[in-house]
């Protein structure tokens, strides 16, 4: 790979993307952080890694829209002429049990989380393979190795994303590009400080090491598979989960 990799973390304006985007400059690599919400989150992304040395910059787009993910990652690849990492973390959760579910909730979360990351692969894998080399890390979660009740639509888009890692490190691996998925279990994160006290000591109790993890165990093992070090990895799905899913 070269020197300076370039990579593009989706969903990187906070949480799991943010820690993702640290790890990944901390490397060396260029870092774009993608976001569709809060700009001033992403670029607060980009200011914890110009503090450390490192560059990053902003790159809006909905992962969930086609023609514009497409467009955006081409013009990373026009500026930087290539693109090493990629990283599909953007995700969205509208959970409710089946019975309840809408359609809309159902679709919008296959979009974005599993259809999304088809988008990015799509846009991104002919460069990877003409550079003969890449990373690719799926995020997906321990919702879609073992299901979740009350969250249908979110454990099929997470389980489809393990199908998607799959197939596509089959494709991919004669030309050096790797293809894994980490699976977080319970993280501290804007999304699980919502749940109730009582949420949370449930959720405690199905873990074997006893607590929740932080964005940057996860960020650690993505910084692990996108490494040299990783290059005779590819088809797995890592649980970083504290043991929930063994």
């Amino acid at each position: 790979m070269a020197q300076e990799r370039i990579a593009l973390v989706t969903g990187a304006s906070g949480g799991i993307g943010r820690a993702i985007a640290i790890a990944l400059a901390e490397t060396g690599a260029y870092v774009y952080v993608n976001y569709n919400g809060s700009q001033g989150k992403a670029e607060e992304t980009v200011r914890l890694i110009e503090e450390k040395g490192g560059q990053a910059e902003i790159c809006k787009f909905n992962v969930g829209d086609f023609e514009e993910t497409g467009k955006a990652i081409a013009d990373i690849l026009a500026t930087k002429g290539r693109l090493d990492i990629l990283v599909n973390n953007a995700g969205i959760t509208k959970d409710g049990l089946m019975m309840m579910m809408t359609e809309a909730q159902f679709d919008d979360v296959i979009n974005i989380n599993l259809k999304g990351a088809f988008n990015t692969i799509k846009a991104a894998t002919r460069a990877m393979v003409k550079q003969r080399g890449g990373r690719i890390i799926n995020i997906t979660s321990v919702s879609g190795v073992m299901g979740n009740a009350g969250q249908a639509n979110y454990s099929a888009s997470k389980a489809g994303m393990i199908g998607l890692t799959k197939s596509m490190a089959r494709e991919l691996a004669s030309r050096n590009i790797t293809v894994n998925a980490v699976a977080p279990g319970f993280i501290e994160t804007e999304m699980t400080a919502v749940l109730s006290d009582a949420v949370k000591e449930a959720a405690v109790k199905q873990i074997p090491v006893g607590r929740f993890g932080s964005p940057t165990d996860i960020a650690n093992m993505v910084k692990y598979l996108a490494s040299d070090e990783a290059a005779y990895i590819t088809g797995q799905v890592i649980c970083v989960d504290g043991g929930m899913a063994m």
